[in-house]
């Protein structure tokens, strides 16, 4: 290490932990031109409270957007491509590639996202950071690409996009960086990695790829000290059917809008098939993005999803729209509620979970990871009888609360190692998204069993230089931890 390279590429990450997720990577070729581009440029997310820490992340902007050549988008899930059309508003004019699904889904994410910008923004009386219009400029600029087909952006850089079963249109992209005589230098980021997906196949990554030198390989850690012994399959089964046993009136089931919601609505439908669940308890499904996503899904002029998937919604299902809600909030029958947001803090769950959470013939069964701050987290710690504020107004929590992460789209950590060791030839692996202490866990995990020559953790304290052969050194940076 420590060699002057003619040709290197210097790569950073903006965020520090799980949400915000831009990496920086700027490619210095013997000619001394220089290429800048981004891999995703997604939302921070905070705790409610933290007010002034989420204007102060998504506000950022560390380096000039003019500069970049082109952005990489790994998947449309909000904390990596939340705030694209900010950028494309200050300045950059390049082009984004993402594949044909993610396109698709890409106007209600960034759709979603304005609202609750615009929401954070107002109540600190602050002007948000885009608007509508930027939306549609943004998607101007995206290109659908294919997956496995390589694209020439540059002379000197090729992208080719690789199936990751995390969401539809998720992908891990291959860099391939080249110039005449000189070793190419290839970066591989795994984005947020899944191994399976129910309403899609995924292929496996193609010999030729796997048997290509990555100089570094750039992988998440979400769940990089999860086991897949730690998932409790089947919990979210168990959990309601004892409370439909128990004869809880109201059950309600937040979800995340892409992925989650069309995962709760199959396994509601399974239950069902098996006879589990009465096909005579009504199902109502509320959240106009978590719909819209739905509608994709079932497209039949859409190849995003199996044939043999489009059938996936339970019997006696009802969409709920905003106008409708409070007629299903004094319907007194026994009902199932599957409703945005996952962790509580947004969409229909604001009115559903204030006025249920109180009832003690309700239950609430959070079906994704519910970080410190969210209004689930707020509800699933507190003691049955404790009095706690629900989006201002104070709440006595009598309704039963219960969370199950067995559908996380996040790899375990045994998946990650094993995509690691499929490459036969890995110099130097970063550790990327996750909490601190997960990634500084997972990078000693990486180190102590994947053949490779280094290993490192990605954020925001150092930029990594890399060469064809992996990190030739580490090079402090001026940029805060927040």
């Amino acid at each position: 290490m420590g060699n002057r390279l003619k040709m290197f590429a210097d790569v950073m990450a903006f965020h520090q932990e799980v949400s915000g997720s831009c990496i920086l990577c700027s490619v210095r070729f013997p000619d001394r031109e220089q290429i800048k581009f981004l891999v995703d440029f997604g939302l921070y997310f905070t705790k409610e409270s933290d007010r002034e820490g989420y204007i102060k992340k998504n506000s950022e902007l560390s380096f000039n957007p003019e500069d970049i050549s082109f952005v990489l988008v790994t998947h449309g899930h909000a904390d990596h491509i939340g705030r694209l059309p900010y950028l494309v508003r200050s300045g950059f004019t390049g082009t984004i590639y993402a594949t044909h699904a993610t396109k698709k889904i890409l106007p209600f994410s960034l759709n979603d996202s304005v609202k609750i910008l615009k929401e954070k923004f107002n109540r600190e009386h602050k002007k948000s950071i885009y608007s509508t219009s930027d939306i549609y400029q943004t998607m101007d600029q995206v290109c659908g690409v294919d997956f496995y087909k390589k694209i020439e952006i540059t002379q000197n850089i090729a992208v080719t996009f690789i199936e990751n079963a995390h969401i539809i249109g998720a992908s891990m992209i291959l860099v391939e960086i080249t110039y005449p005589d000189e070793e190419p230098i290839t970066l591989f980021f795994s984005g947020d990695y899944g191994t399976r997906n129910d309403f899609f196949d995924v292929d496996e990554i193609p010999e030729a790829i796997r048997q290509k030198r990555i100089s570094t390989f750039i992988c998440e850690s979400t769940y990089g000290t999860t086991s897949r012994d730690d998932e409790e399959v089947g919990l979210f089964k168990e959990l309601l059917l004892n409370e439909v046993e128990n004869g809880k009136n109201n059950i309600i089931i937040p979800v995340l809008a892409l992925g989650r919601a069309q995962q709760i609505l199959y396994e509601l439908k399974k239950l069902q098939d098996s006879n589990d669940l009465s096909t005579e308890l009504p199902i109502f499904f509320d959240g106009k993005l978590a719909q819209k996503y739905t509608r994709v899904y079932l497209d039949e002029n859409e190849g995003f999803i199996k044939k043999e998937m489009k059938d996936f919604l339970p019997k006696n299902l009802t969409w709920v729209y905003k106008e409708e809600r409070m007629r299903l909030l004094e319907n007194k029958s026994r009902k199932i509620i599957v409703t945005t947001s996952g962790m509580g803090n947004h969409g229909a769950a604001k009115t559903y979970i204030p006025y249920f959470c109180d009832n003690a013939n309700s239950s609430l069964i959070f079906t994704c990871f519910l970080p410190d701050g969210t209004v689930g987290a707020k509800l699933f710690n507190a003691e049955k009888g404790e009095k706690i504020s629900v989006f201002g107004l104070m709440k006595e929590k009598n309704s039963d609360v219960y969370q199950t992460p067995e559908f996380s789209s996040h790899a375990r950590s045994e998946d990650i190692i094993e995509l690691l060791q499929k490459f036969s030839e890995l110099k130097s692996v970063l550790v990327n998204h996750g909490e601190e202490d997960v990634k500084e866990s997972f990078a000693s995990k990486v180190f102590d069993v994947v053949e490779t020559k280094s290993v490192g953790i990605l954020n925001r304290d150092y930029v990594f230089r890399i060469g064809a052969y992996g990190v030739d050194k580490t090079i402090p940076t001026k940029f805060s931890r927040y």
